[in-house]
C-alpha cells in the first residue's frame, strides 16, 4: 500500500497547556469536536475520537509539549496505523502547533489532511476564541 505524510502548522491564541489539554482531555476534545472522545492520558493508553471514527494509542506524551500517537480511521485498511505527532511551541501571543502524520494511506490522504484543518485546527481556534470572551 502506498502511504503519504501530512505536515501542517496551526497557530492558536492559547497557552501550551490549553492546546495540550484540548487534544488530550476527553471532555475538552469532545467539546471542540462536537463528537464523543475518550483520550487516555497514559503512554500505551487507548484513544478514540469523533465517535469512534478515530482509534489509536498514545506512544509518547510530554505534558504541554509533545504528543505522539498511533492513529487510524475506521475505514482504513484493517490493522493499518499511522503515526501522528503534535509538537507545541510557545510563541508571542500563543502556541504554534507543528503536526506530522506519517504512513497515511494514499487514498485517504487528502480527506485526512483536510479533516485536520476543518475538524481540529479550525474548531480548536473557535473554542479558544469563545473561551476568551
Amino acid at each position: 500500500m502506498k502511504t503519504k505524510t501530512i505536515r501542517q502548522t496551526a497557530i492558536f491564541k492559547a497557552s501550551l497547556h490549553e492546546v495540550y489539554e484540548a487534544l488530550m482531555d476527553s471532555k475538552k476534545h469532545s467539546e471542540f469536536s462536537g463528537e464523543d472522545a475518550k483520550m487516555s492520558r497514559k503512554v500505551g493508553g487507548k484513544i478514540s475520537a469523533y465517535s469512534g471514527y478515530v482509534d489509536g494509542k498514545n506512544l509518547k506524551l510530554v505534558a504541554d509539549k509533545k504528543i505522539v500517537q498511533k492513529w487510524r480511521g475506521s475505514d482504513w485498511p484493517e490493522r493499518h496505523y499511522s503515526i501522528a505527532t503534535f509538537e507545541m511551541k510557545k510563541i508571542p501571543g500563543g502556541t504554534k502547533l507543528t503536526f506530522v502524520q506519517t504512513d497515511v494511506p494514499e487514498e485517504f490522504c487528502k480527506d485526512i489532511s483536510d479533516g485536520w484543518k476543518e475538524h481540529y485546527w479550525e474548531k480548536m481556534k473557535r473554542m479558544f476564541e469563545t473561551s476568551r470572551k
